[in-house]
């Protein structure tokens, strides 16, 4: 069963990544964890400062330790103890970056890249900003067409992060989107890349194991 389960995800990666490309976003897939851990250390080498978006796979790559022990300077939020002008200001940054790294809630086979945000620190950054951007997804992130890649990020993206952020939503509850009204809802920026913005170089590498949200 998981040997054809991880032969289908390879064709859907090698879909997507052809799409990517057409849309002309740097693209690839890797089988592990541990190739794109090392793809994306070398190809981060020459920039100095990097902001990190909300994301459980880029740290699960082990990216943020790697790269402080290299003495970069490193602007992530999910540090402890943060105040909320100190936590405000790390955002700030991420978006003035060399580099901005990020997960993505899905990725289309079509070749779009989909994410839903509560602040924009991330979508923002995504967009325009830093100098390099690379997004990783894992191919639990895939879906056939952008209309599934949107369901994806209410149906089972949303409802996890809400639940692992400890909010008080709904679909936290219930795992249900109900297109809630909460203070805390996290779903209240879409953003949709068809293409890679203009003046962002952006690579998303897709790995063959599921990671994240």
């Amino acid at each position: 069963m998981e040997e054809h389960r991880d032969w289908l995800m390879e064709r859907w990666a090698e879909k997507a990544v052809a799409n990517l490309k057409k849309h002309d976003f740097d693209a690839v897939f890797v089988q592990t964890a541990a190739e794109a851990r090392e793809r994306i250390l070398a190809m981060v080498e020459p920039y100095d400062s990097f902001g990190f978006g909300g994301s459980d796979t880029v740290r699960a790559l082990g990216l943020v330790e790697a790269l402080r022990e290299k003495g970069k300077t490193v602007y992530d939020h999910w540090q402890a103890g943060l105040s909320k002008e100190a936590d405000l200001e790390i955002r700030l940054q991420q978006g003035r970056s060399d580099c901005f790294l990020c997960s993505a809630n899905a990725v289309s086979l079509t070749g779009e890249v989909v994410n839903v945000d509560g602040i924009g620190n991330r979508t923002a950054a995504m967009s325009f900003g830093p100098r390099k951007v690379i997004v990783a997804a894992g191919v639990n992130k895939l879906t056939p067409d952008l209309p599934s890649a949107l369901r994806r990020v209410k149906e089972v993206a949303a409802p996890m992060r809400a639940r692992s952020l400890g909010m008080k939503t709904p679909c936290a509850e219930t795992g249900i989107c109900s297109d809630c009204s909460a203070p805390q809802r996290i779903c209240r920026i879409t953003t949709i890349l068809e293409r890679r913005p203009l003046l962002t170089d952006m690579t998303i590498i897709l790995i063959g194991r599921s990671m994240g949200f």
